[in-house]
């Protein structure tokens, strides 16, 4: 074993309690959103929870949270998020924020002297929100917080630059909040899996290989509107059924290999029921930890939705909407991580993140890391998202474990 204190899983528990009550009150679930009230409240017990941790406690110009234990740079760097999707868990970055001040605060009593500086981060806005925009508070760190961005509007016309003024930020002063290139040792993140292949394995951890990048598309199919009850089958030139076809075509492009598929949203117009559909968008996204295969899958369901077009006399166009590179998590990480797991004697299993996290931004600066705890029945984004007592003392105790090999080094 790693000389250290045990992480106290009792203590941790309490910090997920005390946070997951800053919630909305006409939501469902555990909804904490970006800038809503209770995330601006809640933030405010967090800092004092770092700060009696022992940890230094900031609030920078993008308004993310960080606590910092001294040491030499470059820093060892640890967190996650604190804002929840609208009915949301109690877990879904919460654990990784919470966990690392408890392991902050555990090395700390213990008056283990690190040789890094160790930094905990809680960052702004991961979620996606209302300015259609998320990983906010790591894009700032990442230096890839733009003036475009901070301009964005939500529906009730304010802009992100006058949000992150609610949360503490400065947006007059974001450059500030860029981190300097050499100046991360390496950056781990404790999350829960949000799916269900650990606990179906019965293995405590993961040790993520990498995070998938995203393919965005948006589909326009326009056809022929005409009268439902008149207009014979053989002489229609309907929309939505070839943006019908499109959408089994996303599955199956997707289905070739381990890459995922989802046509996750639709409209169709006019609208009515006694009208034979003319015009159809259809919004589409591809995820793979591999760039050439997210490459061959776009071309390839372009191809089958413009021959799905022409055979049904519908003419298909297609936007791309955005493109988020996969990012490989670092092979000196992840051997840090299986020392410390073969050290505490945890099973562990490596398998990708089909999800985005804080740590593709903090991936511009630094190798990286991140290590999943099980899911109960794979459900997250949900009230009902949950992580046994068991497996969040065992994702501590290997966040631990594992940036101390990391300081080591």
């Amino acid at each position: 074993m790693i000389g250290h204190a045990a992480v106290n899983l009792a203590r941790l528990q309490s910090d997920l309690d005390a946070l997951a009550e800053f919630r909305e009150p006409d939501q469902t679930g555990w909804t904490r959103r970006v800038f809503s009230d209770p995330y601006i409240r809640s933030r405010k017990w967090l800092a004092q929870t770092m700060r009696d941790a022992g940890l230094q406690v900031t609030c920078d110009a993008a308004g993310n949270l960080i606590g910092v234990v001294p040491g030499e740079r470059p820093a060892l760097v640890t967190g996650s998020h604190t804002d929840t999707v609208a009915g949301g868990g109690r877990f879904d970055g919460p654990l990784g924020v919470l966990a690392a001040i408890e392991v902050a605060r555990c090395i700390v009593q213990s008056g283990r002297e690190l040789t890094h500086e160790l930094r905990v981060v809680d960052f702004v806005g991961e979620e996606p929100n209302e300015f259609g925009i998320s990983c906010v508070g790591s894009r700032a760190v990442a230096g890839t917080l733009s003036a475009a961005h901070l301009a964005l509007r939500d529906p009730s016309g304010g802009t992100l630059a006058g949000a992150l003024e609610s949360v503490g930020g400065d947006s007059g002063r974001i450059v500030d909040s860029a981190w300097r290139e050499g100046e991360v040792h390496a950056f781990v993140e404790l999350h829960i899996e949000q799916g269900p292949v650990l606990e179906d394995a019965g293995i405590p951890i993961g040790i993520v290989s990498g995070i998938a990048g995203i393919e965005r598309l948006h589909m326009t199919f326009e056809g022929e509107a005409g009268h439902a009850g008149t207009t014979p089958m053989r002489s229609r030139n309907d929309a939505l059924c070839a943006a019908a076809e499109a959408v089994l075509a996303v599955e199956q492009v997707a289905s070739r290999g381990d890459g995922v598929g989802t046509a996750g949203r639709i409209e169709a117009k006019p609208g009515a029921l006694n009208v034979i559909p003319g015009h159809v968008e259809l919004w589409a996204e591809l995820r793979h930890t591999s760039k050439e295969w997210l490459d061959a899958a776009r071309r390839d369901l372009e191809t089958a939705a413009t021959e799905i077009g022409a055979r049904r006399g519908v003419r298909t166009t297609i936007d791309h909407l955005s493109r988020t590179e996969p990012v490989i998590c670092s092979e000196v990480v992840r051997a840090a991580m299986s020392e410390a797991l073969g050290d505490l004697g945890l099973a562990s299993r490596t398998l990708p993140s089909g999800a985005g996290h804080d740590t593709v931004q903090m991936a511009r600066l630094a190798p990286v890391g991140m290590l999943f705890v099980p899911s109960v029945g794979g459900r997250s984004h949900c009230p009902e998202e949950l992580t046994l007592p068991q497996h969040l003392d065992a994702g501590a105790s290997a966040l631990m474990a594992t940036l101390l090999v990391l300081d080591a080094r």
